[in-house]
Order: structure tokens, then sequence, then C-alpha cells
């Protein structure tokens, strides 16, 4: 794989605020997400309409997260986060990935970056991972991120089979201190 720009990270958090505890709400658990160190946001919220989903990313903005849209471009954010089958966007983009395939595809329609999923077994998708093939991490002109399952035990895993670094939602969401599992996440990706 290439050096990959400054704008990379070890660790990107997906935001579903159908998965928070009750009482707690997105920008809280993002400000602890931002607080612990993890700054890049992949902003799901896709049953929202388009100007709520445009507040929350500047909601988040202003708690010192750097956004970036799923599915289509918003105001304010770094960039695009498409679907596997999704055409190739423009500026700043990533997509979705499943194989080494998909991510070789994306990579040659421009993508900057793609996530590979299912990592691991993961709570948020019972019976749906894990089902990538470890070696599809490795050998790509950019980086993966392994997405689905991935908690502080099997992050380091991730890195140790190519890729650059992890996405996060459910373990972040669901837990009772996000800024704590964000801290364990990035030791292990450290």
């Amino acid at each position: 794989m290439n050096q990959p720009p400054a704008e990379f990270v070890r660790l990107l958090v997906l935001t579903d605020r159908t998965q928070l505890p009750p009482g707690r709400d997105l920008a809280t658990t993002i400000g602890a997400c931002v607080d612990a160190g993890a700054h890049t946001v992949i902003l799901r919220e896709l049953d929202l309409p388009r100007p709520d989903r445009a507040a929350l990313v500047a909601e988040l903005s202003a708690l010192g997260a750097r956004v970036i849209a799923a599915h289509v471009p918003l105001p304010g954010c770094i960039g695009v986060h498409v679907r596997a089958a999704a055409p190739a966007a423009s500026g700043f983009w990533g997509r979705s990935c499943h194989s080494a395939v998909e991510v070789a595809t994306a990579a040659a329609e421009g993508a900057r970056w793609a996530t590979l999923s299912p990592f691991a077994e993961s709570p948020s998708k019972p019976g749906y991972g894990p089902s990538v093939d470890q070696s599809a991490f490795a050998g790509h002109t950019i980086p993966t991120y392994a997405l689905g399952g991935v908690t502080a035990e099997n992050a380091a895993k991730a890195l140790a089979v190519g890729a650059l670094g992890v996405a996060v939602m459910g373990a972040v969401m669901r837990a009772d201190d996000p800024g704590r599992v964000v801290a364990e996440l990035l030791a292990a990706v450290a």
C-alpha cells in the first residue's frame, strides 16, 4: 500500500443513534469520542431528512469532528462514503466493500479509502460475519479499514492482516462509556 495521506487515521467512528443507550444523544457520544482522540466520523443516520443530517454535520463539526457523510454528500462534510455498488463520487470519497476485488475496483474509480466488511461477528448484524477473507485487506493502493464486529480485543489483528485501521459503529454507539472504548481502540491500533 502507498503511504496514506495525513488525513488518514487508524480509527473511523460510524454513527447509529438507534444503538445509543437510553438518555444519551449522538452529539454527547461523538463529543466523548472526539475528547478521547477519534476525530473522523462517518455520519449515517440515513433515516433522517437531509436538512436534519446537515444540522448534525454542523453540530458534530462544532465538537471537533471531521465528518464524512454516508451515501450522499452533505454541506460541511470533508467527504462521502458510498455503498459498495454505488457509482464513483467526486472529491474525497471512499466505498464500502466486501471483497478484495471490490476494493481494487473502488481504487481504480478514484476512491481514497475503503471499508472492508464484515471483519468479525457483529452484534449489530447477527449472523453476518465474519466472511471477508483476511488476505483481502492487504496489497491495495488505497487504505482499507476493517468494519464489522471490531473491538479493542481484535483491532490489532486487522492491522496485522493489512488494514490501515478500523471502522467501528456498534461497540462505540452501545458503550456506556464511548470515550473509554475509543481510547482502548486507539491503543490497540497505535
